[in-house]
């Protein structure tokens, strides 16, 4: 068993998925904490360019797990590329991003090793010799502090926005890249990929959006909430909504950050007349800076909020909108 952290970066269509980023700020911490060594993974077909932009973080070393049966992702190749690796590489810790397709894989590799699996850890802290992962219950009313009982290595992922991806620490020169081939047996892939569904390629990944404009309650109607779509699109952003505004169908379930939603941490997150239930909170929280429009001082969101304006949306966010265009036309 090696004093070596492990990231396992997540990738998509041969892009670097920034979510990422996250996981190796918090493993560059823990890294600095322990005195443990830190190095990446990035698993697929063609990953050269992937795998060269992940070395230019500060790690040690990374590994391009590359094989033709991992082109498209299944959970069954993942695995079997990714034990063969683990076990040869014994890992103490093994930190993955808490993405769909993460947590479609990992409780399965875990398991495939006879170990277990924190999953959506939001913090850490070291007690002794031993790491302490906090994890949020029942959509966030409580936390819970968790630990490994079982021998390494172990396996944790991170939930989206927990840690600053703009805070991860870039090498000074790039890391080196070992490629290996991995021997995944295809009659083992009990999962053909096919064409993906037209509805999920409309859907939208909020995770990857810098700017996010996103509605409450107090939009009052469907209808108003293309004053929202004009200031995001006058922004470059995306539009989001807490969830009473997806349950009644005004924007689309892939719209909708919190708890039972998205998680998100973009640059810029600004919150249309959403009163700031907790529920809603933990799905935007990390954002780097929030700017918050309500019309009721005493709101919730506004103990977050890095700005906060207290007054009516419908009055703010046209003129806000409008501002924004003269200063891209200048």
């Amino acid at each position: 068993m090696s004093d070596t952290i492990l990231v396992v970066v997540e990738q998509r269509d041969r892009r670097f998925n920034r979510v990422s980023l996250e996981t190796l700020t918090v493993a560059q911490a823990i890294s600095a904490e322990t005195g443990w060594s830190l190095e990446a993974a990035v698993v697929g077909s063609g990953i050269d360019t992937v795998a060269a932009e992940v070395a230019k973080a500060k790690v040690a070393k990374v590994y391009a797990i590359a094989s033709p049966q991992l082109e498209h992702y299944t959970a069954d190749a993942y695995v079997a590329a990714l034990n063969k690796f683990v076990s040869a590489q014994q890992p103490r810790l093994v930190l993955m991003p808490h993405t769909y397709q993460v947590r479609d894989f990992a409780p399965k590799l875990a398991a495939s090793l006879g170990r277990t699996l924190i999953s959506d850890s939001i913090a850490y802290r070291k007690d002794g010799d031993r790491l302490v992962f906090t994890r949020q219950m029942f959509q966030g009313k409580f936390a819970a502090d968790v630990s490994f009982s079982c021998d390494p290595p172990h396996f944790a992922t991170f939930q989206a926005g927990s840690f600053r991806g703009d805070k991860a620490q870039m090498g000074t020169s790039p890391a080196p890249v070992e490629k290996i081939t991995a021997q995944v047996d295809a009659s083992a892939i009990r999962v053909k990929p096919l064409e993906i569904f037209k509805e999920a390629k409309q859907a939208v990944d909020l995770t990857q959006a810098e700017i996010i404009v996103s509605v409450g309650r107090g939009i009052k109607e469907q209808k108003n909430i293309e004053l929202a779509k004009q200031l995001a699109d006058a922004l470059g952003g995306e539009i989001a909504a807490s969830r009473p505004i997806c349950d009644s169908g005004w924007l689309p379930m892939d719209r909708q950050i919190g708890s039972s939603g998205q998680t998100v941490a973009p640059k810029l997150y600004l919150a249309l007349g959403i009163s700031g239930a907790i529920q809603h909170i933990v799905g935007m929280k990390g954002a780097r800076s929030i700017i918050a429009i309500n019309k009721d001082a005493e709101a919730p969101i506004f103990e977050i909020a890095d700005f906060g304006v207290v007054g009516n949306l419908f009055d703010i966010v046209p003129a806000l909108t409008e501002e924004v265009k003269k200063a891209k036309s200048s």
